[in-house]
């Protein structure tokens, strides 16, 4: 069932300061992934296999190429990790890029907070407000994310419109 994500990436110098700044607020530290994240040639949106130690999943999601907060419709399917599942996706999709990462993961409520260190191309903050059910209008969830840009004092360059993937895909072209 897919649901509503509103999303902001911002490349930074370091991520400490961030994260010190994060934990003003308490959150939940849910841990240290590494994260291989294989992304295939899809028709339709971006559909990439999650691997790490913590999270585990097949995600398609469809998303504007935008500085900023924007909204992103993902289906995830969690899975238990086995190499038939990547091995099916690569023959029958092929695969399109693999990014490599060290991502620390927060929450605040429905609030995810993704502190990232990416091979190739180096560190980033990623704030998602996720829609629970109905939990959350789609105005509420981009108030949440406005709240961080400010508490964060993102500066309008350091926004990343793109995905991880497109930003290697461009580095070899």
């Amino acid at each position: 069932m897919p649901h509503l994500n509103i999303e902001f990436k911002a490349r930074v110098e370091a991520i400490e300061p961030y994260e010190n700044l994060l934990r003003s607020h308490h959150p939940e530290f849910r841990g240290l992934d590494h994260q291989i994240d294989t992304y295939f040639n899809a028709n339709y949106g971006r559909l990439k296999l999650r691997e790490g130690n913590i999270e585990n999943a097949l995600i398609q999601y469809e998303r504007a190429d935008y500085a900023g907060a924007k909204s992103s419709t993902v289906t995830l399917y969690n899975h238990v990790p086995h190499p038939a599942l990547k091995a099916i996706l690569t023959q029958q999709l092929g695969v399109k890029v693999v990014v490599n990462k060290q991502r620390k993961i927060y929450f605040i409520e429905n609030v995810k907070f993704h502190f990232d260190i990416v091979a190739g191309l180096g560190h980033f903050i990623e704030v998602e407000a996720i829609a629970k059910g109905d939990s959350h209008t789609k105005a509420g969830l981009q108030e949440q994310c406005d709240y961080y840009i400010k508490f964060f004092k993102i500066q309008p360059a350091q926004f990343v419109e793109q995905s991880y993937s497109d930003l290697l895909l461009a580095l070899t072209a």
